[in-house]
């Protein structure tokens, strides 16, 4: 579909997510994202932040969910950090932890990277060890938010939903 069909699928819909895999792997999303802002509707881009963010257009009804993939998901060399100097306090980074070592590697970029974002942790699984994850985050000081995986929750461990 080009991004004038998607936008004429999206109807009246005030709300769209654009997710994927990896949504800026596609080089339309950028107009993509545009169209949606310039026709007044508000845009989360669900990213995993292994693409160069610098093309996302620059408006209030677009928001960027970054997430930071952590070294329990096998993919966490593929962050382009960069990519933090672009979030501002509309937008999310979220961090999905299993371990101490996800936890610990998530406060480390947050030391390396300040960023002037939300930040959201999340347990691997849903809310399996949300418990555990509170208290890690409630002990470190960390000006975060703590929220289960509901795509998880909901439809459990499966892809493309």
């Amino acid at each position: 579909m080009t991004p004038q069909e998607i936008l004429s699928a999206s109807g009246d819909f005030p709300r769209v997510c654009v997710t994927g895999g990896e949504p800026m792997l596609q080089p339309e999303t950028p107009d993509l994202l545009k169209m949606f802002a310039e026709s007044g509707k508000q845009v989360v881009l669900e990213t995993n932040g292994s693409v160069n963010l610098s093309k996302v257009p620059a408006d209030d009804l677009i928001m960027i969910s970054m997430d930071i993939k952590c070294p329990s998901s096998g993919m966490s060399s593929r962050m382009d950090f960069g990519n933090l100097d672009l979030l501002t306090m509309k937008d999310q980074l979220k961090f999905v932890v299993r371990d101490d070592e996800d936890f610990d590697y998530a406060l480390g970029v947050l030391r390396d990277h300040p960023v002037k974002t939300n930040i959201i942790f999340s347990p691997v699984g849903g809310t399996e060890k949300l418990d555990w994850l509170v208290s890690r985050v409630l002990k470190s000081g960390t000006d975060a938010r703590v929220l289960p995986q509901l795509h998880k929750i909901i439809w459990g461990d499966r892809r493309g939903v």
